[in-house]
């Protein structure tokens, strides 16, 4: 028989947004028939193109907003009660509250939520912190299996009991289009390395060719620390330098103004792009500031295209970032080291392509979509078979 699985994610787009909408599209439409249901999303046309029916629930929204939340729970349950939904798998924070609570009012056989990345962080007072843990332990109780992405999210779910150890499982990024592997010893954005690729890179972003750029790809979010970013820029202290930001987000006009206002180098707005494969080849380094991750899809494509990555020290960036092997790790929240970080492989150039060739050896073969069907399947068996498994 035909499992039927809702697929609940408060906005599909972003790193949690592409993982979700392919590993649905990934399944076999013979034995899984899926169906999105999201607040919002840049990929929502996507997941209509890819087959699968997409469901906007207008009142599920990133922010607290009790009655529109109770609006969106109540939408949830009845519509999950109506379509008999054999799987709900939610992800993020807002719809795995509000999904999970609604396939338990609505009797749904089988709870899966992934964890991309955590609503709890050190950066937040430790009463809203621990406010969160306790609804994710809540939660927890009634989730069949946690995805979680990366061993470092996986460790956190179950160092803090969110959900019971048994019911964890360690997933990775999915990754589609990524190039093919470099020769050995090349250098990431030196002579002879990827000057087809960086060239065009570089035009496509209106960067010199002679420029030295740093770059990042992200919302323009908290979460992503967009200000480290521009300071850390600043402190680089390069004649040529050149920051570069791809992604648009709530923050984008006041960190436009920051930028604006600052006496530091030239930065790059380059906005929301479909082709940041094709632009990460204009990067002399990937620096990404979060002060808090999952495993971060770009980090992957970054390494993938041979682009030496400077990241914060959080959740599961170290499943990618290996210190000193794969690239380097600093702090979170301090600027300066990132700086330093990011001087070092510009100064050391035969350590920094070392690393990126590391990196990609590293990545090779490892983030394939057959792994992520392969997780969601095993994860959609039901063990007390109320749900008939295809064979």
């Amino acid at each position: 028989m035909t499992v039927r699985v809702a697929t609940v994610i408060t906005r599909l787009e972003g790193g949690a947004g592409q993982l979700a909408l392919r590993g649905a599209a990934a399944l076999d439409p013979a034995r899984f028939q899926v169906t999105v249901i999201a607040g919002s999303g840049a990929l929502l046309g996507q997941a209509g193109a890819a087959g699968l029916e997409v469901i906007v629930e207008p009142a599920l929204r990133r922010a607290i907003e009790p009655r529109r939340d109770l609006r969106a729970l109540a939408a949830l349950a009845g519509l999950l009660r109506e379509r008999s939904f054999d799987v709900v798998h939610t992800h993020t924070a807002k719809a795995g509250v509000l999904g999970r609570l609604a396939a338990r009012r609505a009797d749904v056989p089988r709870i899966v939520h992934t964890y991309h990345g955590f609503p709890f962080h050190e950066f937040q007072s430790r009463l809203r912190r621990s406010g969160y843990v306790a609804i994710e332990r809540r939660l927890g109780r009634i989730t069949d299996v946690a995805l979680c992405v990366g061993t470092g999210v996986a460790v956190e779910v179950i160092r803090r009991g969110l959900v019971a150890p048994e019911r964890v499982r360690t997933i990775g990024v999915a990754v589609e289009g990524l190039p093919e592997s470099r020769p050995d010893g090349a250098a990431a954005g030196g002579p002879g390395q990827f000057n087809t690729a960086r060239e065009r890179a570089r035009l496509l972003l209106g960067v010199p060719e002679d420029a030295t750029v740093i770059g990042c790809v992200g919302r323009l979010a908290y979460q992503k620390a967009p200000e480290d970013f521009l300071a850390a820029i600043a402190a680089v202290r390069r004649p040529g330098v050149t920051g570069v930001w791809v992604g648009g987000g709530e923050l984008a006009d006041r960190i436009g103004r920051l930028a604006a206002m600052r006496s530091i180098p030239r930065v790059l707005f380059a906005g929301e792009r479909s082709d940041v494969l094709g632009l990460l080849p204009a990067f002399d380094v990937f620096l990404l500031p979060s002060r808090y991750e999952g495993l971060p899809t770009v980090i992957v494509e970054a390494m993938a295209c041979g682009v030496p990555v400077v990241a914060t020290a959080v959740n599961a960036v170290p499943d990618l970032v290996v210190p000193g092997e794969t690239g380097l790790l600093v702090p979170p929240g301090r600027p300066d080291l990132m700086a330093d970080a990011v001087r070092y492989l510009l100064d050391h150039p035969t350590a920094a392509a070392r690393m990126a060739h590391a990196a990609r050896a590293r990545i090779e073969h490892r983030f394939e979509i057959d792994a992520l069907r392969g997780s969601l399947v095993a994860a959609y068996a039901n063990l007390d078979n109320r749900v008939a498994m295809a064979t």
